[in-house]
């Protein structure tokens, strides 16, 4: 009930005005039975423009880290997730990949949407990254379909590290479904799922028009910080005049 109401009542409207968004192929999204889509991941806006936008209930896996936090703060900013079919996952560990797994095709054996971003984080600079091969174990598992999505304009509207977001129109581009029922029963196979996953990037590369980086955001993103860490180092240690 809380879902629709932030869809339809609090949240959906404001972010439409906030960011007129132009929308491209819904019409590729199910009406019924279970599918997952699969986006890019440039803005926290993300989370909430898609599920604006589509006429049925998704359901994202989310970072473990938005339902933890402490206090008042932590307690409402979980419920508010929840309330925004947010699933949370524990990104840590070697079971953490298992987990989310287990929740995806928990939502699928429902018949709902799931939506998912392979990168497995946000872009830190708008490019677009790797996709994990989670995603094409619960397309393969599940025998769903998988619509490519892109989000177009939000990395400007709202860059990483800023919370109030830019008054800009951004595009949400669903396109057509993706069938891998030709690979039925090689969920197992590396090769396999990586040439499923790379599918699905391509389409949402194909979608965003995105510079594409053959790494691991994740990877990406750790490597970038380190270096900004080594620079603010050697800036340190020049002298003053």
């Amino acid at each position: 009930m809380f879902y629709y109401l932030l869809k339809y009542v609090v949240l959906g409207p404001l972010l439409r005005l906030l960011f007129r968004p132009r929308i491209e192929g819904l019409e590729h999204v199910p009406e019924t039975g279970a599918a997952i889509v699969a986006g890019n991941h440039l803005s926290f806006s993300d989370h909430f423009l898609m599920p604006a936008v589509l006429k049925r209930r998704i359901t994202f896996l989310a970072k473990a880290e938005y339902f933890t936090g402490p206090g008042i703060k932590g307690r409402l900013t979980a419920a508010f997730f929840r309330s925004a079919g947010q699933i949370p996952v524990d990104r840590s560990g070697k079971e953490a990949g298992q987990a989310a797994i287990r929740e995806g095709l928990g939502v699928l054996g429902k018949g709902e949407l799931l939506g998912i971003y392979p990168e497995g984080t946000r872009s830190h600079d708008g490019r677009l990254y790797k996709g994990k091969v989670g995603v094409a174990v619960m397309a393969l598992r599940a025998g769903v379909p998988v619509v490519p999505c892109a989000m177009i304009g939000t990395f400007e509207a709202q860059p990483p590290g800023t919370v109030v977001p830019r008054l800009r129109p951004v595009a949400i581009r669903f396109g057509e479904p993706l069938d891998f029922s030709r690979y039925t029963g090689m969920e197992n196979e590396k090769a396999v799922l990586r040439a499923v996953t790379d599918e699905i990037m391509y389409a949402i590369l194909s979608l965003s028009g995105q510079e594409y980086v053959d790494r691991y955001a994740a990877d990406a993103k750790a490597q970038a910080a380190a270096a900004e860490a080594a620079r603010e180092r050697r800036f340190r240690r020049l002298p003053l005049s």
